[in-house]
């Protein structure tokens, strides 16, 4: 025989108030249950038969609760509707219970902030299409507690794709998937200082919220200058640092493709002193004049972390990010992350790497890479002869550079006409001692496509 609670619809997980008698214990219970907003006005109560099943008592008992509590206005009864809690003015909070004051993030009709990639291309329906292939054919054991480097069919199909498209030297062993570059430097930084090493050279231009996390974990930063070919990595000999955080293929924001010299220098730095680089390959889809510039890591695997998301190529929402790790630190990093610190959930992996076995990941790219390669155009056109326009060979934004004093007055007409732009000043590491540059860090991959084109001519009007 089926038991009735099973069967009752709407569980309440309500218990009468001890002390009181059945029926009073009950309606007490359901008039604490409204009054509270536990009980939402117009849900909508089991029967009494119901009800009375689940408590184990008599049905008369909870009619009668009911009929009390309609009588009291906190219920109402209609034939063919049942029994709801009363639609009634929320009652007002106590004053202790002020609710606590959330920041609130100023928003702007016209955004350029660099970051972020054309939301609205994200595709929905080859998504969708990959997500069902991908649901239909997981097998029972993805929905449990898996691997803590993430699902093998998500690291054996990047893999392939990375050696591909990046030039990378990725095994899926060596694969750890996460919740986007922030986990994962995060991961990193807690091993290095479990290694004992207490600095982290990074680019003297850079988002501060890296600079955050290293810090966070109680590491220290070093800057190294920056200039148009790339991090000078020379410095880092000098610095005492056990690792360096670098952006080779697409140095952020200032747009340099770290030279071979550079990158060789880097290499050597690490294997004479043991130190590790982290390599942000955050946009390494994206290069429109020429092929794309292949991955640091492919030069020394065993002294380079390799990191990549779909932030920029698919939505940062996903929060799907990787790691391609030295064999020998695998044990350390997975130590670090933990058996309960997991990444995105394994029907996103599944469906990810469905995505890109299907072609579609890279019909998307391909897509959106002339889309935004049109931007970049459109952005050097329009801006002219009034600002100097670089870092666009690849990526997802430019920057521009202005006269002395054009950056203030620049952002301050660009307030007027409601957009939002960071200056390059914005990126740089405070120890740093590059000269001081007035640029703009134009994000032309954020707008949705239907405000490009105000969002440019709001551009062109803020400019000196």
């Amino acid at each position: 025989m089926t038991n009735s609670w099973a069967t009752s619809g709407a569980d309440l997980h309500l218990e009468p108030v001890p002390g009181r008698g059945v029926r009073a214990g009950l309606t007490e219970a359901l008039r604490e249950a409204a009054r509270s907003g536990r009980l939402a006005p117009g849900a909508r109560l089991p029967s009494s038969r119901s009800l009375a099943a689940d408590l184990g008592i008599a049905r008369n008992t909870v009619a009668e609760a009911y009929a009390e509590l309609v009588a009291e206005g906190w219920l109402t009864a209609r034939r063919g509707s049942g029994t709801r809690v009363a639609e009634r003015a929320r009652l007002r909070r106590p004053a202790a219970a002020v609710p606590v004051r959330r920041p609130v993030r100023a928003q702007t009709s016209y955004s350029l902030k660099p970051g972020s990639p054309d939301l609205g291309g994200f595709p929905r329906a080859a998504w969708l299409a990959a997500a069902r292939r991908a649901l239909t054919e997981a097998p029972n054991e993805a929905f449990g507690y898996g691997d803590p480097r993430g699902r093998v069919e998500l690291r054996e199909v990047l893999a392939g794709y990375l050696a591909r498209a990046r030039g990378v030297y990725a095994d899926p062993e060596r694969i750890v998937l996460c919740a986007g570059f922030g986990q994962g430097l995060t991961l990193l930084a807690r091993m290095l200082r479990a290694r004992r090493v207490r600095e982290v050279a990074v680019e003297g231009y850079g988002l501060d919220v890296h600079r955050e996390l290293l810090t966070g974990a109680g590491l220290r930063t070093r800057p190294l200058a920056v200039d148009g070919s790339g991090a000078r990595t020379s410095e880092l000999a000098g610095t005492g640092a056990g690792a360096v955080l670098l952006t080779p293929a697409h140095q952020f924001p200032t747009g340099a493709a770290l030279t071979p010299g550079r990158r060789a220098a880097a290499v050597d730095w690490a294997r004479s002193t043991g130190g590790l680089i982290l390599e942000d390959d955050y946009d390494g889809e994206f290069r429109y004049d020429r092929q794309p510039v292949g991955a640091l890591q492919g030069l020394d695997p065993d002294r380079v972390v390799y990191l990549g998301t779909a932030s920029k190529s698919l939505a940062p929402g996903l929060r799907m990010g990787w790691m391609v790790v030295p064999g020998p630190l695998m044990d350390e990093v997975l130590a670090v992350k933990g058996r309960t610190d997991w990444s995105s959930g394994a029907l996103d992996q599944l469906t990810l790497a469905e995505f890109i076995r299907s072609g579609a990941y890279d019909r998307h790219v391909r897509e959106m890479r002339l889309r935004y390669r049109r931007r970049r155009d459109e952005l050097v056109a329009a801006v002219g002869d009034r600002a100097e326009v670089s870092g666009i060979a690849a990526g997802l934004h430019a920057v521009l550079d202005l006269p002395p004093g054009g950056e203030r007055a620049a952002l301050r007409a660009a307030a007027w006409q409601d957009l939002g732009l960071l200056p390059l000043s914005f990126f740089r590491h405070p120890a740093a001692v590059m000269p001081p540059r007035e640029a703009l860090v134009v994000g032309f991959g954020t707008p949705p496509q239907s405000a490009w084109a105000p969002t440019l001519a709001a551009l062109v009007a803020a400019l000196p």
